[in-house]
């Protein structure tokens, strides 16, 4: 392919190929042409014009295909265009001239339409340079249209639409040509043609003025012809025609032309028109009128269908401002359409009507008006409604019996009614909270009027209303609970009507339904539940008492307690047992009591009896789908027992309809249809046992077969059960249609489509669109097979049933001829698929042969049926038989038989059907895995796929082989090339008509590249060739007409971007993508969005700049035209979300919007900033918001700059809605987010920020933060609930995120400061009466992050704040009044939690920016929080026992729930506990735990028992076990929650648990406890010992061990003090008994799982094995265990904890009894040994270990000191190990080198001082030791040698017997050290310092001596001293070292000389050299005093304190 990417063709190339290969060569050469044209130099394109044009004209006269022409006319246009124009003229003569020629053979035809594709192509491009020969044009065009056929005629019709846009005025005169032919075009047979024909009169109307003047009405007619027969696509294109000739109409000026003066049509007579064709569709006079006469309706649906549409196009041309204008006109021309008797002539009819007009309100209003243009019609809807009811009333009061209103009146103003009340309930849940203005506007009086129409004659005028009620409801919870109240109320004042009874009854369904999409629900403990329980017995009971209204009040009950089941079962529960009764008594108690029924009463009252048990069996269905939980075995029994008389009820029908005639019959359809519809919903093992069940199956069969059954329509029975995937063989889905609502229509049966007064109960269901359930027939017909499919495995258990049942199936088809044959059969291949589907799920088996062969046989004969959908539900059952079967020769079999059919059948239906099948076959079994299968699958299907005179058959092939593909994975890579070959020539040369080829071509070639995968990513020839086919594909059908042939182009690229991203040209592919944005097709927008939500995830940059490079329109019916160049891709993508309706589309919207955030770490910051503020400010109604600017007078100078949430003027959007100002909202949250984790630091740093600013061009998210606080507190103070949570969230996010960021102007501020007002103003509407609970709790969250986050300094500033957060602890203490509860008690609980947390998050030290400010602000309210916080907190313990416990629940609730509520108060529990215990604790810690009980607080519900801290349930009970129940309560709590920590539960509640314990722990009494209850220590430290094992975070460890230290030390006191008691009460001469207390008592022995001690030690070896791995003999061998010498670090945590780990270890052997210390001594001592001498090791290699070594040494001394060392039961064993351990640190010396580490030396030390003398005088240690200090002092290094004196020093202070030895060993060593001093002399002060050490230890060695030996040891002391003396020369020239030890010895001569003055005299004596050395130093020492008094006269404050002597004598 890459050879024909050139300017000329290469035709030397091009005839070297095969025939199809070079139509792909020539169209590949096209497409680079195409491209390479517009670049090409203008006389580069001239020198080869010639050329090309030869070549150009070479492939036109070669037959080419479809794509081919279409591109080969664009390319010899732009040549034309670009080169030389003049020669034109002459390739217009030749296209004419082959158009002209007679040959009319089928090979001619392609040079034939490709000459008139190029003739619309070159006029087009060249316009009016070529106007001379336009008319000779037109008539050869003409000409060829009357011999043409359906390609001729549409290749026609674009050529002349291309003609027409190019000449543009020039081809006014032959405009009524073009327009004569296109009339007969619009009604062509080919639809394909009828598309044509309307684009080109689509563009012919742009000039053609009398197309909407004279000829306006006939182009209408015209319009509702082409509707009549029509498909989706002419539908669309028609009604755009029609939609837009009649607004240009209107509105001249919407014209492309306009011209001045030029005629327009009124309203009315536009109306007018449509209405006609609506009524009469496109007859002419003389047969409408004859259908008149005749009472008949000719009009089609599709005429209906494709005028509504019109109407809609015809609205949206003149768009919204327009329809803001004329709405009131518009709403009554619609409301005399629907109440047009002609329009609702029958049922179906009616309902038909009705959806088309609630079609156009829904399309024009929803999608046209902002929110405030919505209210506007709101009130208008309103007003009609009034009117019209006022209309019915006085005219039903009027006793005029002559103008009394007549049925027909009341039926007409139902219908406007229905309309207009469900477009009002869906404006108003579309505004959501913003509708609250139109409610309480009294001047509209919205409520009064929809509830007035409860009382309308009309049953769907009534359910209308009520759904409006609804919808009022879940818009604004707030009226939900007031609605009810006001029903309730009037359905008890009216009860003896039989209107107000069911109006008032279903309007209170409808409230109890919408519950289920209001979050804060409404109130159940104030009554509502109960009341309408009451009613509704009531209801039932007082039925037979009227029978006027005996079935409205039956209905009316059964269907209340219908609506109570959708409350769920907290709810349901408690009112159980009444409604078992209820349904008891609606059945007869026994079969024999329903016989003698039978025997009694009339027509009436088996009318009402029926009735009333087909409500109570639909109650039944309710509480089985929406209480599922509360079915246990018991509620299951008693339901079994009415259901049993139900079922046999079934059989006794046939005779009530003999006896009472039809008057019964609906009754007993809708009674057999809830019999179904209840027993489907069951489970089957709940009643195969029952006897009764064996006639379901039976009346199943009747009603399957029957003749009495209506057909029901077969898009409602038969899409569930096929494949998804099949359903594209029928067309477009109607999910994929905005026009859905009622294209619909359009698929239903005779009966017509759904609407809600054929199921009433429905109104009840969730779901936010009105239910429109079928008829009663349809319906029973798809509830019996899907309760065939149930019940057919299961209850019939012998197999000859099984049989009999199918061939009973079989037997009624043979019999059944035509229609009723197909109708019957469709049933039964549902009810078979039904089944096979049931079996497959459950993986059960059919049966042997014999049944098998009947189910095979129907299913063949339904795959041959001419109805397309049956085949494919056939084609699905197979494939569902064969899963079944699970046999793979029975496969192989089916598999045979297709083949067989496929060869010999030459229909299109038995070749369809089986080409089906064989794709199907292998769909649930695994996939295909035989090649040789595949090869022979793969040949059928190929060569049916290129069938070109059935393309039925083509596509069908096609849809199989996509199956094929997909089933056959990488088993189909050896067909792979063949399949794209086929695909690409199928796609170059089928017909354009033939659009459903083309799809199938779309699905194959998406399987093929699925099929590929990441090989598509190969640099292979055979991969390029392959992608290079799948590019030309793509490209094929992106140039399709047929918006569905797009969507799968961009579904296939979307596959190969996926799999080879390098390949797909993202510079040509979004573009395009972004041209289809505002597409009319649904489907093409979803493929469109999904496509660039998976660009954006990887490219979102690319996509973007791509984007924005491309020049076109964005048209949005909200505002002005906004292009993408100006907004962006975001930008347009925020438009389009604001106007879609459809679910999915908008959450792909939204994840691709997100996935383009990522672009703002790339310089798109601003971008997308100002992109969320200008969404946020297009609301058409921003003006000041809620209640911002109410301030004290104290504080409206601080707030008077609060920001205004006043939209900005001039921005890109105009009234957008608030779901996408919300989504904007969540966008700026994660712009914060998203610049945290992948941003740089400045994003958070102002100084940073400005610093980069200056030197680069690059953004920050910190100096945005004005607009960021903006955006938050407008969205804050919005009237939408939605918006004000999304705003609160914002504003806690701007805080937590830029609390901490310094203000650099202002030192010692941050940049939140400035905007204290701007918070307190957001946060201020939250707090006020008419907020929802919601929003105040979140308000709160708030406010506590504010507090909490230390921005406000000023205790005024804090104060406004903290006042919003009191006023709120006030509301929750003082409770709401009874009569204004509107709300589920649920938001009570969720309010006051949030309160609670909020107080607590800020009562706690962590919450204390200013301390004592903030606590002066706490402390007066804390009193009462303490009892609050308690209350909650045994609420959340209660709530969080386990289900086995779940009895102990209190029967009237908690404190803050009530059991009603209990589900929805959960969650609030769990994410507010954390906070509450830990402030609890705090408190009790504040107060000793000591709380004062003065009186009950002031909860939010009347005292409970079961509250907490309340004196009232205290009475009874001693402070102390008050005290104890609240430390159980916070234990409890605590110790439940760190025992099973999920994953997803935040660290802060670990910690709120942990930091609760350790507050609770520093309390003496709570310690005691502890203390005094092992069972409860040793579980807290089994918890905390699991909790070490799984979270390593730190901050957790070191909390856990702190903990542990806690639990040890009160288990100290505990056994101090049962010691210190053991020791007053027994005397001193029992004290041998004294130490037995503590764990090991007598025997030593330590339990595990029941030990203190035990667990403590494991935890503490936990964290010193994991810390320390080479303490454990197997860890220290392995590889991960680090060896010797391997290198290991701790870091400043990990060294906390291991010293907190020894701490704690050092403290065990005190809590035990004496031989319970032996027992874990030895573990004790192996682990301080152990890391000492890790220690060692590690500190040689000189790491600084200094917080270890500190706590090791302390852990041995305490250790060592023991009061278990020294009891006389332990005392030897202890010795014994405490020798074992002095000799393991003897021997560290001995397995290191150089010098002995000071730390050992350290130890060795704590031996000799703590141990007792029997454990260090042992010889051989003591000797060793000896020998280390010995070692230690003939060091070199001076540090080690001062460390060693400084050791001596102690241990010649010791106890004699330790010390003496030492003296005598190392006494000698010291003084000869010292001696040699006066040799070398100090040459560094850490040398000055080993000497001055050495000084002190022979000082105290002559302390430590005897009187006798004293005086020798002076006399060696003091001539070492004298030795340190220099003489005067030496003293001058010494180092300062030197002089410094000069004056240090002579301090201590001075010092030392007195204190033995005798031994003094006699050495000055003996020794006159040192008497003249030590004279000359004190003179010396003198003059250097009296100079520096001579130089300082003033005595300074630094004069020697000591004053030297001279006389020593």
């Amino acid at each position: 392919m890459e050879r024909a990417h050139s300017l000329l063709l290469n035709e030397e190339a091009c005839s070297q190929l095969g025939e199809h290969q070079r139509a792909e060569f020539v169209f590949e050469w096209l497409r680079f042409l195409k491209k390479l044209l517009p670049a090409t130099d203008r006389a580069d394109v001239k020198k080869n014009q010639k050329r090309l044009v030869e070549q150009l004209t070479m492939v036109l006269t070669g037959s080419p295909g479809p794509p081919t022409r279409w591109l080969l006319a664009h390319c010899l246009a732009l040549l034309y265009k670009v080169g030389d124009s003049l020669t034109a003229t002459l390739m217009v003569d030749r296209c004419n001239d082959i158009i002209r020629s007679k040959d009319d053979s089928p090979s001619y035809l392609p040079t034939r339409l490709a000459a008139i594709a190029c003739l619309g192509a070159l006029y087009e491009q060249l316009g009016r340079l070529l106007v001379n020969t336009f008319k000779e044009t037109l008539a050869n065009l003409w000409k060829a249209m009357k011999s043409a056929e359906s390609q001729g005629r549409y290749e026609i019709m674009l050529s002349v639409e291309k003609i027409l846009r190019g000449l543009g005025p020039s081809a006014v005169p032959c405009h009524r040509d073009v327009y004569k032919t296109a009339r007969g075009c619009l009604t062509d047979r080919s639809m394909a043609v009828r598309c044509a024909a309307a684009e080109c009169l689509l563009e012919l109307q742009r000039e053609a003025v009398f197309l909407r003047t004279s000829e306006l009405e006939n182009v209408a007619t015209l319009c509702f012809r082409a509707f009549e027969g029509s498909n989706y696509n002419v539908r669309v294109v028609v009604s755009k025609l029609l939609g837009t000739l009649l607004a240009t109409a209107v509105d001249p000026e919407q014209a492309t032309a306009p011209r001045q003066g030029s005629k327009h049509s009124s309203l009315e007579e536009v109306m007018d028109l449509l209405t006609g064709g609506f009524l009469r569709g496109g007859a002419g006079f003389l047969r409408a009128s004859g259908d008149m006469l005749k009472g008949t309706s000719s009009v089609s649906k599709d005429i209906r269908v494709g005028v509504t549409q019109s109407c809609v196009v015809f609205v949206s041309v003149l768009g919204g401002p327009w329809l803001e204008a004329h709405f009131s006109s518009l709403l009554g021309l619609l409301m005399e359409l629907v109440s047009h008797a002609r329009a609702t002539q029958t049922p179906a009819d009616a309902v038909c009507c009705r959806r088309c007009v609630s079609f156009i309100l829904r399309a024009t209003l929803g999608s046209l008006l902002g929110e405030k243009a919505q209210i506007a019609a709101s009130k208008d809807l309103c007003l009609a409604i009034g009117k019209q009811k006022r209309a019915v009333d006085a005219a039903m009061c009027d006793g005029n019996v002559e103008t009394r209103v007549t049925i027909t009146d009341v039926a007409a103003s139902q219908h406007v009614l229905v309309c207009a009340l469900l477009e009002l309930g869906s404006l108003v849940q579309g505004l959501g909270s913003t509708a609250a203005p139109l409610v309480t506007d009294t001047s509209t009086a919205l409520l009064d009027t929809v509830i007035s129409v409860l009382l309308h004659p009309s049953v769907s005028a009534r359910l209308a209303a009520a759904w409006c009620l609804r919808c009022v409801a879940v818009a604004l919870p707030s009226q939900g609970a007031v609605l009810l109240d006001r029903c309730a109320e009037r359905l008890h004042a009216l009860k003896s009507c039989p209107e107000a009874v069911a109006g008032y009854s279903a309007a209170i369904a409808a409230l109890l339904g919408a519950v289920q999409h209001c979050p804060l629900g409404i109130p159940h403990t104030k009554g509502k539940v109960r009341r309408t329980l009451g009613v509704a017995e009531d209801m039932l009971r007082s039925a037979t008492q009227n029978s006027r209204i005996s079935i409205q009040r039956t209905q009316a009950g059964w269907l209340l307690l219908s609506a109570l089941s959708t409350l769920g079962p907290a709810v349901v529960e408690h009112h159980l047992p009444r409604m078992l009764l209820l349904w008891k008594c609606a059945f007869p108690p026994s079969i024999r009591d329903l016989d003698m029924e039978l025997r009694r009463g009339d027509h009436f009252t088996w009318q009402v009896t029926l009735e009333g048990r087909a409500g109570a069996l639909c109650a039944m269905k309710s509480l089985v789908v929406h209480c599922r939980d509360l079915l246990n075995d018991d509620v299951t029994g008693r339901l079994l027992t009415p259901l049993a008389c139900a079922v046999s009820l079934l059989t006794k029908l046939p005779v009530l309809i003999k006896s009472y005639g039809n008057q019964i019959k609906n009754a007993s359809i809708v009674f057999r249809l809830r019999v179904y519809e209840v027993l489907a919903l069951l489970p089957p093992k709940t009643y195969e046992g029952e006897e009764h069940f064996g006639v379901v199956l039976k009346q199943l069969v009747a009603d399957l077969t029957g003749p009495e059954n209506v057909a029901c329509s077969e898009l409602t029975l038969l899409p569930p059960l096929c494949h998804a995937n099949d359903l594209v063989l029928l067309g477009p889905a109607l999910h994929d249609m905005d026009q859905q609502y009622i294209e619909e229509q359009l698929h239903g049966s005779r009966a017509g489509g759904g609407t809600l007064e054929y199921d009433p109960f429905t109104i009840c269901d969730k779901g936010q669109d009105v239910p429109a359930p079928p008829p009663p027939a349809a319906a029973l017909t798809v509830a019996a097979t899907q309760l065939f499919g149930v019940i057919f495995p299961n209850v019939i258990v012998p197999q000859r049933y099984s049989l009999l049942i199918l061939e009973q199936f079989s037997e009624s088809l043979k019999q059944l001829k035509g229609v009723r044959q197909l109708t019957v059969q469709t049933q039964v291949a549902a009810a078979l698929c039904s089944v096979l589907k049931h079996l497959g799920s459950c993986c059960a088996g059919l049966g042997p042969e014999e049944v098998r062969r009947p189910a095979l046989g129907l299913l063949v004969g339904a795959l041959e049926s001419p109805n397309p959908l049956l085949r494919c539900v056939a084609a699905e059952g197979l494939s569902r038989l064969v899963q079944v079967v699970n046999d793979p020769t029975f496969t192989v079999s089916m598999t045979l038989v297709c083949f067989d059919k496929l060869k010999t059948a030459r229909d299109a239906v038995t070749r369809t059907g089986h080409s089906l099948a064989l794709g199907a076959l292998y769909r649930h079994i695994g996939g295909i895995s035989s090649p040789q299968h595949l090869s022979a699958c793969v040949g059928i299907l190929f060569t049916l796929s290129q069938d070109s005179t059935s393309p039925e058959v083509q596509m069908w092939a096609l849809h199989s082989l996509s199956m094929v593909i997909d089933l056959a994975g990488p088993l189909y890579h050896g067909h792979v090339e063949a399949s794209f070959t086929l695909v690409l020539r199928l796609l170059l040369n089928v017909p354009p008509t033939h659009i459903e080829v083309h799809q199938s071509l779309g699905r194959c070639l998406n399987a093929l590249i699925t099929a590929l995968g990441p090989d598509l990513q190969g640099e292979g020839q055979l991969v390029s060739a392959l992608r290079t086919s799948c590019l030309v594909d793509c490209a094929v059908m992106q140039d399709s007409p047929d918006c569905l042939v797009q969507t799968q182009a961009i579904s296939c690229l979307q596959q190969l971007h996926m799999f080879a991203p390098r390949h797909v040209n993202l510079a040509s592919l979004v573009p395009s993508l972004c041209v289809n944005l505002c597409s009319s097709y649904l489907s093409l927008r979803r493929a469109v969005v999904a496509c660039l939500r998976q660009l954006a995830q990887k490219e979102a940059l690319e996509v973007s700049e791509h984007a924005v490079a491309l020049k076109c329109l964005i048209v949005t019916p909200l505002s002005s035209d906004v292009t993408i160049k100006e907004v962006g891709l975001e930008g347009a993508l925020f438009s389009l979300l604001d106007r879609e309706s459809d679910p999915r589309l908008c959450q792909d919207i939204k994840e691709t919007l997100v996935h383009m955030m990522t672009s703002i770490t790339a310089g798109k910051l601003a971008h997308w900033l100002k992109l969320c503020k200008d969404v946020l400010s297009a609301s058409a109604d921003s003006t000041a918001p809620v209640e911002t600017n109410q301030e004290e007078d104290a504080d409206r100078d601080d707030d008077a700059s609060v920001f205004h949430a006043k939209s900005d003027s001039g921005g890109p959007f105009t009234n957008l809605r608030w779901s996408t100002r919300v989504f904007a909202m969540e966008c700026v949250c994660r712009v914060i987010t998203q610049c945290e984790s992948h941003g740089h630091p400045a994003h958070f740093d102002l100084t940073l920020a400005q610093e980069l600013r200056l030197h680069e061009s690059t953004d920050f998210l910190v100096l945005h933060l004005a607009d960021l606080i903006r955006m938050a507190f407008m969205a804050a103070t919005d009237h939408s609930d939605q918006l004000r949570l999304s705003g609160l969230q914002t504003l806690l996010v701007i805080i937590r995120k830029f609390a901490a960021i310094p203000e650099p102007e202002f030192p010692g501020h941050v940049i939140l400061e400035q905007y204290q007002a701007n918070v307190g103003a957001a946060l201020r509407p939250a707090f006020s009466a008419e907020a929802p609970p919601d929003v105040t709790a979140k308000a709160c969250q708030v406010c506590s992050a504010w507090i909490a986050s230390g921005v406000v300094s000023d205790l005024r500033d804090l104060r406004r704040v903290h006042q919003l957060l009191a006023s709120s602890l006030v509301k929750i203490q003082t409770g709401k009044e009874v009569p204004s509860q509107v709300y589920n008690e649920g938001t009570s609980t969720m309010e006051t939690l949030a309160v609670l947390k909020a107080w607590a998050e800020n009562s706690g030290p962590g919450g204390q920016p200013e301390g004592p400010g903030l606590l002066k602000l706490v402390q007066t309210d804390l009193a009462a929080l303490s009892r609050l916080w308690l209350a909650a907190l045994q609420d959340y313990a209660v709530l969080t026992l386990p289900q086995d416990y779940s009895w102990q629940l209190p029967a009237a609730g908690g404190t803050f729930y009530t059991a009603e509520t209990v589900e929805q108060a959960r969650p609030h529990y769990y994410s507010s506990w954390a906070p509450i215990l830990h402030a609890t604790a705090l408190w009790f810690s504040s107060t000793g735990f000591i709380m004062a009980d003065d009186g009950p607080a002031n909860l939010s519900r009347p005292v409970t028992p079961t509250s907490m801290g309340q004196s009232a349930s205290l009475a009874s009970k001693s402070p102390e076990d008050v005290s104890a129940d609240r430390l159980h309560l916070i234990l409890g709590i605590s110790v439940e929650f760190l025992c099973s920590p999920h994953s997803h539960d935040q660290m802060e509640n670990i910690s709120s648990c942990l930091r609760a314990l350790q507050a609770l722990l520093q309390v003496p009494w709570p310690r005691s406890k502890v203390g005094n209850d092992q069972v409860l220590s040793v579980e807290l430290l089994s918890v905390l010992h699991r909790l070490l094992v799984t979270r390593e975070a730190m901050a957790v460890q070191l909390a856990v061990l702190e903990v542990v230290r806690q639990v040890v030390s009160a288990a100290q006191e505990h056994v101090r003090e049962k010691r210190h008691s053991a020791e007053v009460d027994d005397g001193a001469e029992e004290k041998e008994t004294v130490p037995e207390f503590g764990e090991g008592r007598d025997t030593g022995g330590l339990v595990p799982g029941r030990s203190l001690v035990f667990g403590a030690l494991e935890l503490c070896l936990c964290v010193l094995v994991r810390k320390l791995p080479q303490l454990s003999p197997k860890l220290a061998g392995s590889p991960g265990g680090g060896q010797r010498g391997s290198t290991w670090s701790l870091s400043d945590s990990d060294c906390r904890l291991v010293a907190s780990a020894l701490a704690i270890l050092s403290d065990l052997p005190s809590i035990c009894s004496p031989e319970g210390s032996v027992s874990i001594l030895p573990t004790v001592l192996y682990l301080l040994m152990g890391v000492l001498k890790e220690l060692v090791q590690q500190l040689c290699q000189g790491r600084a270990l200094d917080l270890v070594v500190t706590a090791a040494l302390q852990a041995l001394r305490n250790v060592l000191s023991s009061p278990m060392s020294r009891s006389e039961k332990s005392r030897g064993a202890w010795a014994h190990l405490l020798r074992c351990a002095l000799n393991t640190l003897l021997d560290c010396w001995d397995s290191g080198t150089g010098d002995p580490p000071v730390s050992l030396l350290t130890a060795l030390t704590v031996f000799l001082l703590s141990a007792s003398p029997e454990v260090t005088t042992f010889q051989p240690l003591q000797a060793r030791c000896i020998d280390k200090f010995k070692a230690s002092l003939e060091t070199k290094d001076p540090v080690v040698l001062s460390k060693s004196y400084q050791l001596l020093v102690s241990v010649f202070q010791s106890q004699t017997v330790v010390a003496v030895p030492f003296i005598q060993a190392l006494g000698g060593c010291v003084v000869r050290h010292l001696q040699g001093v006066e040799r070398s002399g100090p040459q560094s002060y850490e040398e000055l310092r080993a000497i001055q050490d050495g000084v002190k230890a022979l000082e105290a060695l002559v302390f430590a001596a005897d009187k006798t030996h004293c005086p020798q040891l002076v006399a060696v002391l003091l001539p070492i001293l004298i030795s340190f003396l220099l003489d005067e020369n030496a003293l001058a020239s010494a180092s300062a070292p030197g002089r410094a030890l000069h004056e240090s010895a002579l301090l201590d001569l001075m010092r030392i000389g007195p204190q033995h003055s005798s031994v003094f005299k006699a050495l000055m004596a003996s020794s006159p050299h040192m008497k003249a050395r030590l004279e000359a130093a004190v003179k010396g020492n003198q003059e250097t005093v009296n100079i520096k008094a001579t130089q300082t006269p003033v005595p300074s404050k630094t004069s020697p304190s000591i004053q030297l002597k001279t006389n020593f004598l």
